[in-house]
């Protein structure tokens, strides 16, 4: 129990940063006050849904490969941090990029909600190779991401982009560390 709690966190604490970062990005660009929370509830509502696509195709890969899913999670979390560490985009076309999604109506929201969800397919799909607990981790998701998206945007009104790319850039190594931790695990087991 305890280490499913752990992985748990693990796996959910990065998401929140970068999450974090995408709404100070929307905050730095001026996204209306009278829109956060309509942002906040798009994005909890695609950070919960997309880890269950990725359990949906994690979990029978993972009957199917057996003990090997565990190495595969680890390193697709790795994976994951990885990228998010060695992708550097011009943030404040990024931003503008953000807050014009956001005003462009369902189209705009649901683009906006997929682009921010993404790292969630990924984590979901290592939570289904790893069987972790669903609901708890929906749940934890959901909350989390509704919290950092509404301190996110508030924040990122009155603070500047260095922020943004910072917790960015600790997401990304959080995840490589989880990786590492997660292979660790595995082959002292």
């Amino acid at each position: 129990m305890a280490g499913s709690t752990l992985k748990l966190i693990g796996f959910i604490l990065p998401l929140g940063l970068d999450t974090f970062g995408v709404a100070l990005a929307l905050g730095i660009a001026g996204l209306p006050p009278g829109r956060r929370m309509h942002v906040a509830l798009l994005f909890t509502g695609f950070e919960a849904g997309m880890p269950l696509l990725g359990i949906a195709l994690g979990v029978p890969l993972g009957h199917v490969i057996g003990s090997t899913a565990d190495y595969i999670a680890a390193a697709l979390v790795a994976a994951l941090g990885l990228y998010m560490l060695l992708t550097e985009e011009n943030e404040e076309a990024e931003s503008a990029r953000l807050l014009s999604m956001s005003d462009r109506g369902l189209f705009g929201a649901v683009a906006l909600g997929v682009s921010i969800s993404l790292d969630e397919l990924a984590i979901g799909f290592s939570a289904g190779l790893l069987h972790l607990p669903v609901l708890p981790m929906v749940i934890a998701i959901a909350v989390q991401t509704f919290i950092v998206t509404q301190l996110g945007m508030r924040l990122g009104s009155r603070i500047g982009e260095r922020w943004r790319e910072y917790s960015e850039r600790i997401a990304g190594a959080a995840l490589i560390l989880l990786g590492a931790v997660l292979l660790i695990a595995q082959a002292t087991s």
